[in-house]
């Protein structure tokens, strides 16, 4: 039997406990520059953790059949994202390709971008983020496949503990044709490397 979801906390809460940690990390939360910020912490984990309130099969529901023919993958590249990081709770900065080849219809592709951030705005791992925006696709798109590229500085590495600061972590999902179809893959890896626009 699955468990209850854990009760949230009020917002007065939340912002008691960012009040604790700032103690705990030696100041004092009275004082002039830290007064309101338990409030704008707060407000700031709103827009951080938004996705959680989101609904990628809703995202991708509308689609569209009038596809003229068109019989290839469909890419957005660079969709620039920032998740935070499950172990840490620090940022994740980077950038997803999103690619997909329709079987009988298309779906707008601002989509592909609102569906990166449902999953980016999360705690989360970027493995874990990468396998659910491919998994999205799959499920309510029903394509020949699907394709996932995500870049990525964890800053939980970059900015702490072995402190990388150029340390790039790159994790990939491929489905349907794009796993087993060695050129099909192919060009989506090759479509990777233009420049930006």
């Amino acid at each position: 039997m699955a468990s209850a979801p854990p009760t949230r906390p009020t917002r007065a809460e939340a912002e008691a406990a960012v009040e604790t940690l700032i103690r705990w990390a030696g100041d004092d939360p009275q004082r002039e520059g830290l007064r309101g910020t338990p409030g704008r912490v707060v407000r700031a984990y709103e827009e951080f953790f938004a996705g959680y309130a989101g609904d990628a099969h809703a995202e991708l529901a509308r689609t569209f059949e009038d596809i003229r023919g068109y019989d290839d993958m469909v890419l957005v590249r660079d969709i620039a994202f920032t998740a935070h990081c499950e172990h840490h709770m620090v940022p994740i900065i980077g950038r997803a390709h999103v690619a997909y080849w329709p079987a009988a219809h298309v779906v707008g592709i601002s989509k592909l971008a609102r569906v990166v951030d449902i999953f980016a705005r999360r705690l989360i791992s970027q493995e874990t983020m990468t396998w659910q925006i491919a998994g999205a696709l799959d499920t309510a798109l029903r394509p020949r496949g699907s394709a996932v590229f995500v870049e990525a500085a964890h800053q939980c590495m970059t900015t702490r503990g072995v402190a990388k600061a150029e340390a790039v972590t790159v994790t990939s999902a491929f489905t349907g044709a794009f796993k087993t179809d060695a050129e099909v893959r192919g060009r989506f890896m090759a479509s990777l490397q233009g420049g930006r626009l």
